[in-house]
């Protein structure tokens, strides 16, 4: 097979464009295909055929993405922690404003702040101090159902 001469500038080149991808874009998109250019481009400085120049690009690419992607992708997104909302998962609130899913309605009162409030299911409403549990937050708003509810729910759901 004919050696191509240019095979180093096109790696060189893939390799800029791929860390100039990974630079633009938020997350950890193209830098495994980086490295495994510069394997291809190292190969092709020794006037490496390109298959053999194209096997190292993919063998260092995959390589690089199975031992490295796990590690990252565990201490990238590691950072997420709970906020203090988190901890009224479980607590009562009073009903404020009538809660009534289908007319988009409802508030609770819970730690001296009012929430938005949605029931659990969509048929369910609750009316002005009733005490409901909070079982989740849903963006801003309380998703609650009545104690009864909450109590069965919390073996399974391990709360």
């Amino acid at each position: 097979m004919v050696e191509n001469p240019n095979m180093a500038l096109i790696w060189l080149l893939a390799v800029i464009v791929l860390l100039v991808v990974e630079g633009l874009v938020p997350g950890l998109i193209s830098i495994w295909f980086a490295l495994g250019a510069l394997a291809a481009l190292l190969a092709a400085l020794f006037h490496a055929p390109v298959w053999l120049q194209l096997l190292w690009f993919l063998v260092v690419s995959v390589a690089a993405l199975a031992v490295t992607r796990p590690l990252v992708k565990k201490y990238v997104n590691s950072r997420v922690k709970p906020t203090n909302a988190d901890m009224l998962i479980g607590k009562e609130c009073v009903v404020t404003e009538r809660i009534d899913n289908l007319h988009g309605t409802g508030a609770t009162a819970v730690g001296g702040k009012t929430w938005t409030a949605r029931m659990e299911e969509d048929g369910q409403t609750a009316e002005i101090g009733e005490v409901l549990s909070i079982l989740r937050i849903d963006g801003v708003k309380l998703i609650v159902c009545r104690q009864e509810a909450a109590t069965v729910r919390a073996p399974l759901s391990g709360r």
